[in-house]
């Protein structure tokens, strides 16, 4: 992992020392609420429906022991839903809906956040934070976001490079950068260094892959205007390969063009995106134009030099093995088949052949995908710290990836692990679903998805019908701005609002652009919007459509494009025809 030098210290705890100043000001009434906003906006705190959202960045998802026990201690400590009864009273309700608190949320872009750690309290979770060089920078506002890769960088078989020192050199460059403080609207960039794109790439403002060309070097092609919200556009490539060394210069271009030409009249088309697809080929040589600017009249001055590179590099070698511990008790014939079916789920070969990688599952019933509660946080940095070197990683998929397991350890890591319930061997299956928080937590849901999570996990706990359905990716929105990635889901779940009632539009076919889902598509919409009531029926039917569909080994998706929509259309509206009959007899 990547080590803070002195510089990143000191500026991590003289941010949070800022944002105690500006905090007290707005406290005293010397700031204005207007005033304070962006302020706080740009340390990661959001106002939600019912409390402030702190977001923690987590730079390309890496996070060590001792971080997750802080964020353990911030959930314990300050994440108290009744410190909100004010909040609530002035939303008009008696009380909060039954929500959980004192923990944690994964997000798809590899942080953490927080949903009910009062303002009065901010500064002192910026200080808890600062002490392992934690905080909650670019993690809002219209600026260069965290950037995201693959949960099994450097250590995946199918790599071609590993994406994280080039992660951690456009972390430096981008925080704080004057220039780019105040864009159109936010700025997302997902790096892949891998064969298989299990970064989502093409979804992103700004998708990077690194390749080999003809002769040997390594370079990026380069994506530029990919997004999901109320328009899905796939990114376009604009550069098929761009030598290494170039890349902060050309993305310094990127930016440029578009903070120069990007939209600020309206806020839905704001986005690159919209840019790219209105201007087209014109868009790209404005890049082209801004990036021969920057060599051959600035100099290149963000050329990343060979020395630079082998010093971040040198951050993120394999780490010592954590110490063997005693052979465990062999498996008994009752934990056989339980703990090979959590190794065909969720442990992934490495580059190392001594070492797995490891998947915790944060989707059981009874809790929020991607919610880790105070405990399972501070036990997640226990097994991190027995099993994996002390590292852990924020998946894509709002789960948390051990990198470093001994083969020689899965057997007692599994034991522990099914002790915590982190256990279930249900990694790319249809539990392992993608949710946003929706309508219980954030304003601008038009509906929940938790509720409707928590139907699919109940509906679908036996693991053996999960594993004849196979791999289906299910992801969830409360709203078409896609904090769930409904559009890239197999089946993709949207909430829409009807006269102030919660509707749900399925698509089906979507695709994040990995090998497995192939290429990134968006899904399409497989008829009316359905009652929450039906949502749940609707997924079954889908699903027991495919079963009756499908060739021998053939997954969910590919049976979707192979027969198309139609089949499933009617299976999806015999559920609306069935319950309407019933509210007829009824």
């Amino acid at each position: 992992m990547y080590q803070y030098n002195n510089f990143d210290r000191q500026l991590v705890r003289q941010r949070a020392a800022q944002f105690r100043d500006q905090l007290t000001r707005w406290q005293a009434g010397e700031l204005l609420s207007d005033e304070f906003k962006p302020l706080r906006l740009q340390n990661g705190w959001y106002v939600q429906r019912f409390a402030p959202m702190l977001r923690v960045a987590v730079p390309y998802g890496e996070i060590s022991s001792p971080q997750l026990r802080a964020l353990a201690r911030i959930a314990r400590d300050f994440d108290h839903k009744e410190d909100h009864d004010t909040r609530q009273a002035n939303a008009g309700l008696s009380e909060v809906p039954t929500l959980p608190d004192r923990c944690g949320h994964f997000t798809t872009r590899q942080n953490v956040q927080f949903n009910w750690i009062p303002l009065s309290r901010a500064a002192d979770v910026m200080d808890l934070l600062a002490e392992v060089n934690m905080h909650g920078i670019q993690t809002s506002g219209n600026c260069i976001r965290n950037i995201t890769t693959d949960a099994l960088a450097g250590i995946a078989p199918d790599e071609v490079a590993d994406p994280r020192p080039f992660a951690e050199i456009m972390r430096q460059w981008s925080t704080l950068h004057p220039e780019f403080a105040f864009l159109p609207r936010k700025f997302k960039v997902a790096i892949s260094g891998a064969a298989e794109d299990r970064a989502a790439t093409p979804w992103h403002d700004v998708g990077l892959r690194l390749l080999r060309n003809a002769v040997g070097e390594l370079g990026f092609e380069v994506r530029v205007g990919g997004g999901m919200g109320r328009t899905p556009i796939i990114g376009s490539v604009i550069r098929e390969f761009l030598p290494w060394h170039q890349i902060l210069n050309y993305l310094e271009a990127v930016v440029r063009a578009y903070n120069r030409f990007g939209r600020r009249d309206n806020l839905y088309k704001a986005r690159i995106k919209i840019l790219v697809k209105a201007e087209g080929q014109a868009f790209v040589d404005q890049v082209e134009a801004e990036y021969r600017d920057i060599v051959a009249i600035d100099g290149a001055p963000h050329t990343i030099l060979e020395a630079e590179l082998a010093r971040v590099s040198a951050f993120f070698v394999a780490p010592t093995p954590s110490a063997t511990a005693a052979a465990p008790t062999p498996l008994s014939e009752a934990e056989r088949a339980g703990f090979e079916r959590w190794v065909q789920r969720n442990v992934a070969v490495h580059a190392n052949p001594a070492l797995r990688a490891v998947t915790l599952s944060f989707k059981r019933p009874g809790q929020a995908p991607g919610d880790a509660t105070a405990d399972q946080l501070a036990q997640a940095a226990d097994l991190a710290e027995r099993y994996s070197a002390g590292e852990a990683r924020v998946s894509h998929e709002q789960n948390l990836v051990l990198p470093w397991v001994q083969r020689e350890q899965l057997v007692a890591l599994w034991r522990e692990a099914q002790a915590l319930g982190l256990a279930r061997a249900n990694i790319g299956l249809l539990t392992d679903m993608i949710a946003c928080p929706g309508g219980d937590f954030c304003d601008l849901a038009n509906a929940r998805s938790l509720p409707l999570a928590q139907q699919v996990l109940s509906r679908y706990q036996d693991l053996d019908e999960l594993h004849d359905i196979g791999p289906v990716d299910l992801h969830i929105s409360g709203c078409i701005n896609s904090c769930g990635h409904h559009h890239s889901g197999h089946i993709g779940i949207l909430g829409v609002d009807k006269d102030g009632q919660e509707w749900y539009q399925v698509t089906l076919g979507g695709s994040d652009g990995s090998t497995l889902s192939g290429a990134a598509t968006a899904g399409r919409v497989i008829g009316p919007s359905f009652a929450a009531s039906e949502v749940g029926d609707v997924i079954e039917s889908v699903l027991v459509t495919y079963r009756e569909q499908r060739q021998a080994q053939e997954r969910f998706v590919d049976t979707v494009r192979r027969v198309g929509l139609e089949p499933f259309k009617t299976a999806a509206n015999a559920v609306r025809v069935s319950t309407a009959r019933e509210g007829v007899s009824a």
